[in-house]
């Protein structure tokens, strides 16, 4: 299963005393499991923005250290800033990454503010899709009246608390809690120095659009509806903010957004329109600027719209989707775009993450030739697995370049972007079965002497060795499943490469038949001997498909060969 990632993005508020600042960053980090990507504090605000990121679990706990620690350190009685507040940790949003829905990003929050309202005694609100009433949902609802009308506030019984207590806590105030989504800050930039033209282009994206206007659309009279409000002319974007300025330190201006949503509208979509309001306005936009970090899918998201832009196939691997993503967008303009430090679970990569995957065609065979006995024919199944779907993924990008089935690219390109989807889920497996052998070693190596030792040390066998069962099985599965891109090339890929198809089908074969070895040798291991059975079943049942699958492949090969 794949890594369950969500940011927290907590607002303190104190953003003068760096020492408090760090007391504070200091207790979140002391979490094992989170990331700390950003300190952000600001002296005119009073208030810091920081920015972590992790697993579901270990995020809710260092948001919770951090609260904890700023309701100690942080007097609220005594803060002035610019920036509305109503608390020392003010609000805690939660925002899925990757894995995760927001239905269940919406749980943790949830699990956060019972965590906090239990231990902490501060008064605890939930918002936009965490808010437990319609008119909570909206955070300057929540913290209208601020810290100085926050006593009175608790006193409503309309506004008790979703979580801790009703009563007034004066150093502390109250904090607001939430589930929501990643919000982008993006700038792009236009060859002019024009900020009246900027704010133009600006204007015609953004949600909020213009105010309307009679006669000419600049100095015309405003038109109001019956409430006396100005009527305005939506843009084109929902869940777009935006504003036209001059960049003193570029020398020319930019459209600077806030992309609320990303789900609504996507960064490319951002681009996109601004270009095409700016070629309108006899304007060109040169480039972009991407401010502080996204997730991974943004990215992608935007490599493969490109790619289909120009009718060819998106399925290449990450890399290549976000170098295009890149030059489409010209977010190296204003300098080097490090793909490493701007996408979020890059920067959750570590030195010590698959050091399988990191090494060298020859560095990779001398380490499973040598003494160590992992890697071995479990990591060697899923590589194996890994390279017979290439194979299949090549022959599709091979097809949908082919220079008379110009008419047939898309559909190539859909196999060939299946192709690099079970790619990419073996090779992550490379060095899963890997870790899964290591983790039987820890677990023999526990002590033994107590009985309470003794049955820690079984139950972390029996653990591991069960998990050590599943990788192999899910390297079977997924070769299993590879099968489907593997002959459908071997159908109608391009018939030059048919040999191709051919090698892939072997490999997907040799994978399966291999990762089941690996489980039938973990299997007497294991006391749950229901489940055992349960397995070796299935695994029988996916090695009689994969020689079936094996045959429909090399049949159709030989006879295109012949």
């Amino acid at each position: 299963m794949k890594n369950q990632i969500i940011e927290c993005v907590p607002n303190f508020s104190e953003g003068r005393d760096m020492s408090i600042i760090k007391q504070i960053t200091d207790a979140i980090e002391a979490v094992e499991g989170v990331q700390l990507l950003d300190v952000d504090p600001g002296a005119a605000t009073n208030r810091t923005v920081v920015t972590f990121v992790g697993s579901p679990e270990p995020v809710i706990h260092a948001a919770y250290e951090g609260m904890k620690k700023a309701a100690e350190l942080i007097d609220m009685s005594k803060h002035l800033g610019e920036h509305p507040r109503m608390g020392a940790t003010d609000v805690c949003p939660l925002i899925p990454i990757s894995n995760i829905t927001m239905e269940e990003t919406v749980k943790w929050a949830h699990k956060l503010g019972e965590l906090a309202g239990r231990d902490l005694g501060i008064p605890l609100y939930m918002y936009e899709n965490a808010a437990t009433q319609p008119e909570r949902k909206n955070l300057a609802t929540v913290r209208a009246g601020e810290y100085e009308g926050l006593q009175k506030k608790l006193a409503d019984p309309n506004w008790k608390p979703d979580y801790g207590p009703g009563s007034f806590n004066a150093q502390a105030g109250a904090t607001a809690i939430s589930a929501r989504e990643f919000l982008v800050a993006y700038n792009v930039n236009l060859n002019t120095t024009s900020v009246r033209r900027a704010n133009s282009v600006a204007f015609d994206v953004r949600e909020k659009g213009r105010v309307k206007r009679e006669g000419h659309p600049i100095t015309g009279s405003i038109v109001n509806d019956a409430e006396g409000n100005p009527v305005r002319t939506p843009g084109k974007l929902k869940s777009v903010k935006g504003i036209g300025w001059y960049i003193e330190e570029y020398g020319f201006a930019q459209i600077s957004m806030n992309l609320t949503n990303i789900k609504i509208t996507t960064l490319h979509e951002a681009f996109e329109a601004c270009r095409e309001s700016a070629n309108s306005r006899g304007l060109r936009v040169t480039g972009s600027e991407l401010v502080g970090l996204v997730p991974l899918s943004v990215m992608l998201d935007a490599g493969r719209y490109f790619l289909k832009k120009q009718k060819r196939s998106v399925g290449v691997d990450e890399s290549e989707l976000i170098r295009i993503a890149i030059a489409s967008m010209g977010l190296d303009e204003l300098g080097k775009f490090d793909p490493s430090q701007k996408i979020i679970e890059y920067r959750m990569k570590s030195e010590g993450d698959a050091p399988l995957l990191k090494m060298d065609l020859e560095a990779f065979a001398n380490e499973t030739a040598s003494e160590s006995p992992a890697p071995g024919g479990g990591s060697i199944s899923a590589y194996v697995g890994a390279l017979g779907v290439s194979l299949a993924a090549m022959v599709a990008n091979l097809s949908s370049h082919k220079r008379d089935w110009e008419d047939r690219w898309e559909t190539f390109s859909e196999w060939a972007a299946k192709g690099q989807d079970y790619k990419a889920q073996l090779l992550r497996l490379v060095d899963e079965d890997t870790n899964a052998f290591n983790a039987i070693m820890d677990a023999f190596r526990l002590p033994k002497g107590s009985p309470s030792e003794k049955s820690a040390r079984s139950e972390a066998i029996q653990a591991a060795t069960k998990n050590a069962i599943e990788v192999p099985l899910q390297v079977m599965e997924c070769s299993l499943n590879s099968f489907e891109v593997i002959l459908a090339m071997a159908k109608d890929g391009n018939p030059n490469s048919a040999s191709d198809a051919g090698v892939g089908a072997l490999c997907a074969r040799a994978a399966v038949h291999g990762a089941y070895l690996n489980v039938k040798i973990n299997a007497p291991g294991l006391k749950d001997k229901d489940y055992v059975k349960s397995v070796l079943e299935k695994g029988e049942q996916m090695i009689k498909k994969a020689d079936q699958l094996e045959r429909e492949v090399i049949t159709l090969v030989e006879n295109n060969i012949s």
